[in-house]
Order: C-alpha cells, then sequence, then structure tokens
C-alpha cells in the first residue's frame, strides 16, 4: 500500500500540513504540532476510515427522507457498499434521534443511527 506523501490534519483547527514517510514498516509523522496531528497521519495512513452522513427513505410524501449518519467511522473502502446496503432501508414507524436503524453495518460493528425525528403526526 503506498502511503500519503502530504496530507492536511483534520483534528484540530490548526489544519497542520503532515508529512508522511515509511521507514522499516513505520510511519513517521512530521509537521504536526500536536499529538492528535501525528496519530491522525499514521491511522490515516495504514487504514482510513470515515463517518458516514446520509438519509434513507421514509415511505411518506410529506417527509420523504430521514438523515441518519454511522454511530462511528468505517473503512473507507467500504463507504460505497455501505450506501448501496443504506439506501435499501425505508422508514415506515416513528423513529427518535438516536435510534438505531442498522445494526453492525456489513460487519463493521458501527451501526447506523437516526439523526432526525419522525413522529406520529409525521406519519
Amino acid at each position: 500500500m503506498k502511503i500519503p506523501e502530504e496530507l492536511t490534519c483534520i483534528e484540530c483547527p490548526l489544519s497542520c500540513t503532515l508529512r508522511l514517510k515509511e521507514t522499516d514498516g513505520k510511519i513517521e509523522v512530521s509537521g504536526n504540532q500536536c499529538r492528535r496531528g501525528e496519530e491522525y497521519g499514521r491511522k490515516e495512513a495504514l487504514h482510513p476510515c470515515r463517518s458516514l452522513t446520509t438519509t434513507v427513505a421514509t415511505g411518506y410524501a410529506h417527509c420523504p427522507r430521514l438523515p441518519v449518519r454511522t454511530a462511528g467511522e468505517i473503512p473507507r473502502e467500504l463507504l460505497f457498499a455501505a450506501l448501496r446496503e443504506i439506501k435499501k432501508l425505508v422508514v415506515r414507524e416513528p423513529v427518535l434521534t438516536g435510534q438505531v436503524l442498522i445494526k453492525n453495518l456489513l460487519g463493521t460493528g458501527v451501526d447506523v443511527i437516526a439523526t432526525g425525528e419522525l413522529n406520529e403526526q409525521d406519519i
């Protein structure tokens, strides 16, 4: 796997430009102004993960979409497969914010949760 030479750190507002180098199987990170940048650079080089936010269908014309997100990060290479899986869901009953809609998405151990509500009056 080829590691990127540079990354912009997103762990804090400083947005440091991280320089990555692989030496003897270890990732060296420079350019960071805090420890979080060093950790982020290594993680992003070895196993990039992302949170996923999207919407699902509700089946109701007056409230056709419900916002959802993953409850944690999933491997970046699974994003499109995750979107295909989430697209299969159609919500047809009341939902509370934070309610799990899909458990263990694609075997990642990460659930898909509602970030909005669908109340009785919406149905």
